[in-house]
């Protein structure tokens, strides 16, 4: 009998759809980085996931995650826009990541002038079971400070 039987089918191959769908998340992401929304904001994250930034403890968790966003997008300076040159999604389909540049600026509290800061990042994503995509670990590398300017 167990000769008789086929296998199953193999799953559809969705990585090129995966992969797009993590770049329009991105990109919404930062549309709503320009909204300020919160609530849109910590929406792509997953409830147990974990953002770490330059010059702040790790936020895990999607309340540790909204306070962090709230008093970012509090700042009158703020403005984030990020892209990614690396996406990839596992042959399973289940994980991706994507790898990039970003550029911010925000008030500084010392001198309470805009500063802008640019580094890269790495967000890994776990597929939802409604097929969506959600940051479970979201990390920020500010790069190195800018050459002082030329005499």
């Amino acid at each position: 009998m167990v000769g008789c039987t086929s296998a199953p089918p193999p799953p559809p191959d969705t990585h090129d759809a995966d992969v797009q769908s993590l770049k329009d998340n991105e990109a919404q992401w930062v549309q709503d980085y320009r909204a300020k929304d919160v609530d849109k904001l910590v929406a792509h994250y997953a409830a147990d996931a974990t953002l770490m930034t330059p010059g702040s403890a790790s936020a895990t968790g999607a309340d540790a995650i909204r306070g962090m966003l709230k008093e970012l997008v509090g700042d009158a300076n703020l403005s984030l826009t990020f892209q990614p040159s690396r996406v990839e999604v596992s042959k399973s389909g289940d994980y991706g990541y994507t790898q990039g540049s970003y550029t911010l600026t925000v008030t500084d509290p010392k001198s309470k002038k805009p500063v802008t800061d640019s580094g890269s990042y790495v967000t890994v994503y776990k597929k939802q079971a409604d097929g969506s995509w959600k940051a479970v670990s979201d990390i920020v590398c500010s790069g190195p400070p800018a050459a002082p300017a030329a005499k």
